[in-house]
């Protein structure tokens, strides 16, 4: 008896599909192919999120489908889908991310990765391998910058993953939302996992999206004109609650490859209302003040895991002449802080085919 197939996340909406054996012995897998998969040997990884969302334990011998993706962690591994064919390949997110193991953080070196062989690729009515990017391809916007225009961004950044962007950004959906406004959370980059857009929708987010909602099983390497109609395609989906805020994560450090192509780009700071900078420790937190000032941004103020330290928010203090907040007092003054800041000149005009756009939306 062969042992229950157990789909990942970014696999749920993958249905009535084919496996292709042969397929395993010429091809080389695509951002976004599914494939199913033999757990080898379990490592870093000893459960799965499964296609609703539950968490799901695997054992050795486990059958699980998945998709392939890179993925960049600086506290766990960096990886990339193979550019030769090959039969084991290792589970790089949770969220249903498969590649290759690159470099791995020291506190993983001993267990390593968990560890797969591929079985065979999923492949649609017409023999073609399931892509579950090109999946939701249709769905993506153009970037216009105009869905950002009925609404206010704002960005929560970080000096490194792990630094409290996250955490940040879902403090501050509560403490818009208990000040009486509508806000949405959207992750931009990342691997796929609803972890970090669960929290926030636990503390009052309207909606909770990321790239996953598109096909995404990452946005590592992605291209700099995929990143922005991603970005617009999920503000649009987030117009559909009515926002006052958006507040939008981008994942890992200001010098990651992504974050900072996105950060240097005009066009897309454009649309950005306010930031907010999230540290690790203090020296962390200034540098990365300067150096957003540098490319031109100016954050509103400081939150991070620095402040879970007075002697840490003192020396950031100062040298840093911006408000610096913890999460309690980021739900209050913090929220009341943003809700304070001027928004887009009111002289900015929209064209006024998005303000018809707009009506359409809001009586749909």
């Amino acid at each position: 008896m062969e042992p229950r197939l157990k789909k990942t996340f970014i696999c749920a909406d993958v249905q009535h599909v084919s496996l292709d054996k042969q397929r395993t012995q010429y091809y080389v897998p695509q951002v976004g192919d599914v494939a199913v998969f033999e757990v080898l040997s379990l490592g870093k990884h000893l459960t799965i999120q499964g296609e609703t969302g539950v968490m799901n334990k695997i054992m050795p011998g486990d059958r699980i489908m998945a998709a392939f993706g890179h993925r960049y962690a600086t506290e766990q591994f960096e990886g990339y889908v193979p550019e030769q064919c090959q039969q084991e390949f290792h589970i790089l997110g949770a969220g249903g991310t498969v590649g290759w193991v690159h470099s791995t953080h020291a506190k993983f070196s001993g267990g390593g990765p968990t560890r797969l062989r591929i079985i065979g690729y999923a492949t649609d009515d017409s023999g073609q391998v399931v892509n579950t990017k090109k999946m939701k391809a249709e769905q993506l916007f153009g970037f216009s910058g105009l869905s950002a225009s009925f609404t206010k961004v704002v960005l929560s950044i970080g000096s490194s993953m792990d630094s409290g962007k996250t955490t940040t950004a879902a403090h501050l959906v509560h403490g818009l939302v208990r000040k009486g406004k509508r806000v949405v959370f959207i992750k931009l980059t990342g691997t796929v996992f609803t972890k970090d857009r669960d929290l926030a929708y636990d503390l009052g987010a309207a909606q909770s999206l990321d790239f996953s909602l598109f096909g995404f099983p990452s946005t590592y390497m992605c291209a700099e004109n995929e990143l922005l109609d991603l970005y617009e395609s999920l503000l649009h989906q987030a117009l559909e609650s009515d926002p006052d805020y958006v507040v939008m994560e981008i994942a890992d450090g200001i010098y990651q490859r992504e974050t900072k192509m996105l950060l240097q780009n005009e066009r897309f700071m454009q649309t950005v209302h306010e930031v907010i900078f999230s540290a690790c420790d203090s020296l962390s937190a200034v540098c990365g003040v300067q150096t957003l000032q540098r490319w031109g941004i100016a954050p509103f103020a400081l939150c991070g895991m620095f402040t879970t330290s007075p002697l840490l928010m003192r020396e950031v203090n100062e040298q840093v002449s911006l408000p610096i907040f913890t999460l309690e007092k980021l739900q209050s003054e913090g929220a009341s802080l943003l809700m304070s800041r001027k928004p887009l000149p009111a002289d900015c005009e929209v064209p006024v085919y998005a303000l018809e756009q707009r009506l359409m939306l809001k009586a749909a």
